[in-house]
């Protein structure tokens, strides 16, 4: 009689256990305004300074970064969004790099003086996912470009020059290069910026 009662809860236990998902197959989700994404040269989201006029090394702390997109990328209103003129050229471009993986790029020219996010004379910078940043967390930290393991971007606005590269493989988007500018981090189109 006690077998026959305690049964069908030890049945119910094993099949939430099954039913329940692999530690291992979870992804960390980013913020909607801590994230990159590209799916087209007017569909995309890339990391500028949350704060007006500031320089992108100045926008390196926590909360100091947030996701712009274009119109056609924008999916949520804590997104802010690029003007349609932010790009004077820009190039996209798909393949598939190190062991076969999945990249998705932009490269190309900017105006800066178009997004009140960016100080025109500035060298710029890199924001990336992790394993760069402080601590190995990405700059944002946790920031992650959808569909991709990684990314690697960087805005150039004394150069006129923007880039960025999502990848499956960290060898496609190679984080140490910071100060090497875009045309060494990603190779592509930058339609001679400047």
């Amino acid at each position: 009689m006690f077998f026959s009662a305690i049964l069908p809860v030890v049945l119910a236990a094993a099949s939430f256990v099954r039913a329940s998902p692999a530690v291992e197959s979870l992804e960390s989700r980013a913020a909607v305004d801590n994230m990159v994404s590209i799916t087209s040269a007017s569909k995309h989201c890339i990391i500028v300074p949350r704060n007006p006029k500031t320089t992108i090394g100045a926008s390196e702390y926590p909360g100091g970064m947030k996701t712009y997109c274009t119109p056609a990328g924008r999916t949520s209103s804590k997104q802010g969004q690029l003007p349609a003129d932010f790009w004077s050229n820009v190039a996209y471009k798909t393949g598939t790099g190190t062991n076969g993986a999945r990249y998705a790029q932009l490269t190309g020219c900017i105006r800066p003086e178009k997004l009140s996010r960016l100080v025109p004379g500035d060298s710029g910078g890199q924001y990336d996912s992790a394993p760069g940043g402080l601590n190995g967390k990405g700059n944002p930290e946790g920031s992650v470009c959808t569909g991709y393991k990684y990314y690697v971007e960087l805005l150039e606005p004394a150069e006129k020059r923007a880039c960025i590269k999502c990848c499956d493989n960290t060898k496609d988007c190679p984080l140490n290069k910071d100060t090497a500018g875009c045309p060494s981090v990603i190779k592509g189109n930058y339609f001679n910026c400047g």
